[in-house]
Formats: C-alpha cells, structure tokens, sequence
C-alpha cells in the first residue's frame, strides 16, 4: 500500500491496485491509493487510510476484462458484484446478506469482482451467464469500503483485454495504454467541475 499525496475533505481520493494502473494519475495532483491487487488488499488499505481522514468521495480506477461482445474503453460501472462470493447460500445459513451487489448512482455496465484473473474457459463462461459485462479484482472491495464510511464512489474501468485465452498477454500489452486513458478520463472529469 501507497499513499501519494494528503488527503482532505474537499478532493476525491483516487484508489488504484498498482502503481502502473496510476502511472497518469498524479498528472490531476489528487491524492492516489495504491492498494495491491485483490479484494483484501484493496479492502484493508482504503479502511486504514479511511480511518485517519476522510476524502470528498472515492473514485477506483483500474483495467477491467470484458466479457461481452464489443465492449471497450473506458466503463463507468453502474452496479458492482462479488462473483466468487455465494452471497445467496450464506444468506440461507445466516439470514443475513454480506455481499449483497452494490447499485451505484448511475447507469452502466455490471462489474464482477473477484481473487482470481478471469482468462477463458468455463470461469468467463459461468460469469457471462450471471450477467456480469466486466471483471476485476478490486472493485467490489473498494464499493463496499467506501459505503461503510458513508462515502460516494465511483468505479471506473478502462478494458484491457476480453477476459479470455490471451488475456494475461493482452493485460501486459495493454495497462500502459489503459493506464494513459484512465488519466485522460480524469484529466477530463476534473476539467469540467
């Protein structure tokens, strides 16, 4: 985990999983999060920034596999799951929903987060059939975090492969590319407040 730049009450704080995702972020001079890659990491290092000081809002921002057809660019995600979370079988235990999705203020694509790098075969298959659009590896973490302090978030995901055979190759091609475009999203998202 690494925090660049203070946060305070008045900026958005910017929340990445690796330091080559963030590469075109500090252009905005916002404060960035780099958490390392996964739900726990992402999870554990927004609650411990989290609990020192608070931000205006999050934004995650990251590369994203996609699993329909045509999608590309950059996704301002609408609703966000956990796909490798039995939300419904821990409910028919406990009663209780601990990974219940999460709806966003806006409409898009549905993200579906989990530990493991979606790359073909059966898993993107199984995922495709639920309705999930895209895939990472932090986004729901980062949603969740930021609901529990009673924060707005915003998921933004610039793809960078199809989730399939090829997609480790096409990730590592790609996330310098993406990692330009997420900062081009910024640049102009910040440029017209």
């Amino acid at each position: 985990m690494k925090l660049h730049r203070s946060i305070s009450l008045d900026r958005p704080l910017i929340v990445v999983a690796l330091e080559r995702e963030a590469q075109h972020l500090h252009a905005s001079d916002l404060p960035v999060l780099v958490t390392g890659v996964g739900k726990v990491c992402a999870a554990s290092a927004l609650a411990a920034v989290l609990a020192r000081q608070r931000p205006s809002r999050i934004i995650n921002m990251g590369t994203a596999g996609a699993l329909r057809e045509g999608l590309s660019g950059t996704q301002v995600v609408g609703c966000v799951i956990q796909h490798d979370f039995d939300d419904a079988g821990i409910f028919g235990l406990t009663g209780e929903h601990f990974g219940a999705p999460i709806k966003l203020h806006r409409a898009g694509p549905v993200l579906g987060s989990g530990d493991v790098f979606i790359d073909g075969g059966p898993a993107r298959e199984a995922l495709m059939v639920k309705g999930i659009d895209l895939v990472d590896m932090e986004g729901y973490a980062v949603a969740r975090v930021a609901q529990d302090f009673g924060l707005d978030v915003t998921l933004v995901k610039q793809i960078s492969d199809s989730a399939c055979e090829s997609a480790g190759r096409s990730w590592s091609e790609n996330v310098d590319h993406c990692a330009e475009q997420l900062g081009a999203w910024l640049a102009a998202e910040f440029s017209a407040s």
